[in-house]
């Protein structure tokens, strides 16, 4: 066979920010004629340019937004934001709603969050994460707004959309927590039943505003039964398993019990009530104090994992469980220590997943405590060991993830939301080879 001579790409190119010079190149590469690893780099480029040139659309509709706001309709500011979303509505063949949505948008990070904007226009962030942040923190007044943003925008290109989303609701309890308790309980005063029909001809079942809690305690109960039920035999897919489980549990069909965790961890001056900062529920995420202390001080019908953590070190100082009956002593030590799976971007809490060894046990005959890392299950037989995915250990408990096409990602093995000062949960950060 002969071997396929690819295109190369411009040296430097994954470093390139947004411009015309980056646009110029990113046109002459036939993107199909690259190798499998820059196709990856050209991907991300691209993607710098695009998040760009959203930046530039949106800075468009803010200046029309201007116009009329300072010559066209100067006395009348509801008939000129009006205006401008009716410009952009005819201009772009939106809809009236999506007009005004988008209208929103660009006034909001172009006007409110001015780091925001700069950020996309730099390609740093793409329109998702601007909006999450934009959204994230729509609740609060401007100052407090651009406290949060100071906080996450230089973490968030780093971040999932999901990991963004856990970080901000954090940020938004630790910068105003009488406001999230408010809110709290004026949304769980409005907790109610859905059921709506889809257009496929099926049904959704809906739990709107529920204490997040209890929805873990819940979750984490049919997450067990379902993977209990999930054996060679049986052809259901792991999320048809759950929604058969849910199903059964409401219509009083019974299912053996079983044991299972769901995971707080909670700084020791909120314990005591000497602060108000967020507690961390695992697969959820930050829950105002006064959840974290309830979970912490109930008796709760499944097994509750609790740990304390020194809220200066973010160290721990005690842990433990609301039942009697403890985890095995290894599994407890890895979950505590990489509180979710180590792939990147994943935050399925280690206690729903699988402890994967680094050196197969065929191999090394031996299990222990170093020698096992969490993983979710997707990641741990499909991205591991059937894509090829190959992950290494690195000083410090961080983790080096390797990709059949050679890109490099580190993840930190420094568990989210436990660090002094500004929050930095589980990141991972690409590494340009």
């Amino acid at each position: 066979m002969f071997d396929i001579v690819h295109d190369p790409v411009p040296a430097g190119l994954d470093q390139m920010t947004p411009g015309p010079a980056l646009g110029a190149l990113l046109a002459s590469i036939d993107v199909d004629r690259v190798s499998g690893h820059d196709r990856v780099v050209v991907l991300r480029a691209q993607q710098r340019m695009a998040s760009h040139f959203q930046a530039q659309v949106y800075a468009a509709m803010a200046s029309v937004a201007d116009h009329m706001d300072h010559t066209e309709f100067a006395d009348d500011t509801e008939l000129a934001w009006q205006a401008a979303a009716t410009e952009i509505r005819a201009a772009l063949r939106l809809t009236r709603r999506a007009a005004e949505s988008e209208l929103g948008m660009a006034i909001g990070i172009r006007r409110r969050l001015p780091r925001v904007w700069n950020t996309l226009s730099d390609g740093d962030i793409d329109g998702r994460r601007a909006r999450m942040i934009l959204h994230g923190t729509s609740h609060l007044d401007d100052q407090a707004a651009r406290r949060v943003v100071d906080a996450v925008i230089d973490d968030a290109p780093g971040l999932t959309t999901g990991e963004l989303a856990t970080r901000l609701r954090r940020l938004c309890i630790e910068i105003d927590p009488q406001s999230a308790r408010q809110r709290y309980a004026e949304a769980v005063a409005e907790r109610r039943l859905v059921t709506e029909a889809s257009p496929d001809g099926t049904a959704h079942l809906l739990g709107m505003d529920l204490p997040p809690h209890r929805v873990a305690a819940v979750a984490g109960r049919i997450n067990r039964l379902a993977l209990s039920l999930n054996t060679p035999d049986d052809p259901r897919s792991i999320d048809q398993l759950r929604a058969d489980v849910f199903l059964d549990l409401l219509s009083d069909i019974q299912h053996p019990a079983t044991g299972g965790i769901v995971e707080l961890r909670v700084d020791l001056e909120t314990l005591a009530g000497l602060s108000e900062a967020p507690g961390d529920l695992a697969g959820f995420g930050p829950v105002i104090a006064d959840i974290a202390r309830q979970v912490t001080q109930a008796q709760t019908g499944g097994q509750w994992r609790f740990t304390i953590t020194d809220p200066r070190t973010g160290l721990t100082v005690s842990d433990g469980t609301t039942r009697r009956r403890p985890t095995a002593s290894q599994r407890r030590t890895v979950q505590a220590r990489d509180r979710t799976c180590t792939f990147p971007g994943c935050r399925i809490p280690a206690t729903q997943g699988d402890l994967d060894h680094r050196t197969p046990w065929s191999q090394a005959h031996r299990t222990s405590i170093t020698g096992l890392d969490p993983a979710c299950r997707h990641d741990h037989i499909t991205v591991r060991h059937r894509i090829g995915w190959a992950r290494q250990p690195l000083p410090g408990g961080d983790h080096l993830w390797t990709s059949p096409l050679g890109h490099r990602y580190t993840t930190s093995g420094k568990p989210p939301n436990t660090s002094p000062g500004p929050v930095t949960p589980r990141r991972h950060v690409p590494e340009h080879t």
